[in-house]
């Protein structure tokens, strides 16, 4: 066999192989997801005034004090290099991720949280997580409500409207996602 003729062969296999995983399995399964969850198939766009402001599944950085402030991220929110999206790999004894960490244990101390909830201090697993627990948030309440001049007990009927439950009411903790609950603060009248 020569060299053009394996060549050929090894074209025709990659050829073979393409249409197989892309037209015959991918295509009909990504027209499936389209119809049975459009929304998700979507990547779980979260719409707000007609324009698409994040996603349910992706994180974003709020910074100002009347908005509920996510986990921090080795990654920039919002950067224009979305695959880059990862945890920093920096191991617990690592001075760096020390030296982070206490920058940011300041950081919420400076703004009334002398000890702030473990996820408002570590990044997930992604980076990039759109969730913090109850806790967290529910400590960041009296901040967002001196910037918004609104009392801190509707801010907790909000907070509670908002809290996703456990998996089976157990598997898990209480989360809130930070995108969702700063869009209801927004509706909210001052």
């Amino acid at each position: 066999m020569t060299t053009v003729s394996r060549l050929a062969q090894g074209l025709r296999l990659t050829l073979a192989l393409w249409l197989l995983t892309v037209v015959l399995l991918t295509l009909p399964l990504l027209g499936l997801a389209r119809v049975v969850a459009p929304h998700q198939a979507e990547g779980s766009l979260v719409r707000a005034a007609g324009r698409v402001v994040g996603s349910e599944l992706v994180g974003q950085a709020f910074t100002q004090p009347r908005y509920l402030q996510g986990r921090p991220s080795a990654v920039a929110y919002g950067s224009a290099d979305p695959p880059a999206s990862a945890p920093s790999n920096l191991a617990p004894g690592n001075p760096a991720l020390a030296k982070r960490v206490a920058e940011d244990a300041d950081a919420w101390a400076a703004m009334g949280i002398a000890r702030p909830a473990a996820d408002l201090l570590t990044s997930s697993g992604s980076g990039l997580d759109p969730d913090i627990s109850l806790e967290a948030a529910r400590q960041q309440l009296p901040r967002i409500a001196a910037a918004r001049g609104l009392p801190p007990e509707r801010l907790e009927v909000l907070l509670r409207q908002q809290v996703h439950r456990p998996l089976l009411g157990v598997l898990g903790p209480e989360l809130v996602n930070v995108l969702a609950f700063n869009l209801a603060l927004d509706q909210l009248a001052p």
